[in-house]
């Protein structure tokens, strides 16, 4: 650090200087300093409590107690010189201990503080003037899992800064502020830099921390679905190959909801559609050619009635102009992730797949060889 002299055109260095030297302790200073100027932490924070000590069964006191402006809780640690290698579980754990803090206590634990120290002011009345809310009855405070810890010492050992950066992998804002003193002459000065994480970089590490984290809820979810996707796939293709559906007789079980099968066209398939509320057959209509697959589509089209009358059923005619591909489907509800209505779906899959064999694999083959022939679409 360095103070500019303006008259002389120069700048003069400042010497950095250790808290112990110059007799400054970490309750009587530092602590108070911050609690009188909390924005110095770069951002508009509520001092609620300093020492606070109202957790159960443990005599532990933590620094200062904050709320931020989204009415969460941030635990501040401050550990002057050397940061100690145990900072980061001391925070851990005043911030498990105030994770189950309701609105209610906050009020109480702001109010002895306001008590002590602004006589006549209401806890209640400065939480909701700090965020902007008319009434206490609207204001949420200390939601989930969101408590926030602030570390701030002159150094930060190694095993510190690797569990706050790890911390902040998994999602939990953590951050860590480099205090130095400096002097020069008689004068002493204070500089105070958040280091981990930057604070360029602090809005992007959220965000990945985010985006890790709804992967992960994404990933709890899928896998139970593709285990319970590859059971009933287990069991339809045996059924399927029971029944003589050759088609299917090399195809595996798989964690998809469908199961393709060869028509004899290319990039044309026979699938099947397993879901939470339906079983599905379809004619799907998929080659590289939109062009080719409109001509495919509007050719079986024409005969729609004769193949209907085969089928069985009325099928839904998906000419989807807005997409390469085109569907042939006939599909029929259920309750697919209860196992108990898996026969049904296998029977009704088994038999509407031989019907859609049945009324299509001859005309598939007439437009297949008039496709090699070259008389396809123009």
């Amino acid at each position: 650090m360095f103070q500019v002299n303006r008259a002389e055109n120069r700048i003069r260095r400042l010497e950095e200087r250790r808290f112990g030297e110059l007799g400054l302790r970490e309750r009587d200073h530092l602590q108070e300093w911050l609690a009188g100027l909390p924005d110095a932490l770069g951002e508009e924070l509520l001092i609620i409590q300093k020492e606070f000590d109202g957790f159960a069964d443990t005599r532990e006191r933590l620094d200062l107690l904050a709320l931020d402006k989204e009415g969460q809780l941030v635990v501040i640690e401050n550990k002057l010189d050397d940061s100690g290698r145990d900072v980061t579980w001391q925070a851990l754990k005043y911030a498990a201990y105030c994770s189950s803090l309701t609105k209610a206590q906050i009020v109480d634990i702001y109010q002895s503080y306001l008590d002590r120290h602004e006589k006549g002011s209401r806890a209640a009345e400065r939480i909701c003037e700090f965020l902007g809310a008319e009434d206490i009855e609207e204001v949420q405070l200390n939601v989930g899992n969101g408590q926030r810890l602030m570390l701030v010492a002159a150094n930060f050992r190694k095993e510190v800064t690797a569990a706050v950066l790890w911390l902040l992998s998994h999602g939990i804002r953590a951050q860590c502020f480099r205090v130095v003193p400096f002097s020069h002459g008689e004068e002493l000065f204070l500089d105070l830099q958040q280091i981990i994480p930057t604070p360029e970089a602090a809005d992007f590490m959220i965000g990945m921390a985010t985006k890790e984290t709804e992967e992960k809820t994404i990933q709890a979810v899928q896998k139970p679905r593709h285990l319970l996707r590859h059971a009933f796939w287990e069991q339809a293709l045996e059924q399927l190959r029971a029944a003589g559906i050759s088609r299917f007789n090399s195809i595996n079980p798989s964690q998809d909801h469908w199961l393709n099968a060869a028509t004899g066209m290319s990039g044309v398939t026979f699938t099947l559609i397993f879901s939470k509320d339906e079983a599905r057959v379809e004619v799907g209509i998929t080659r590289n050619d939109a062009v080719e697959n409109k001509w495919v589509f509007d050719k079986l089209h024409e005969q729609k009635e004769q193949h209907e009358t085969k089928f069985g059923v009325p099928l839904d005619w998906l000419r989807l102009d807005d997409k390469k591909a085109c569907r042939i489907a006939c599909a029929q509800p259920f309750e697919g992730y209860n196992r108990e209505n898996w026969p049904a779906m296998i029977d009704w899959m088994t038999d509407h797949m031989r019907r859609l064999q049945d009324t299509f694999t001859g005309p598939l083959a007439t437009l297949n060889g008039k496709l090699k022939n070259g008389q396809g679409p123009a």
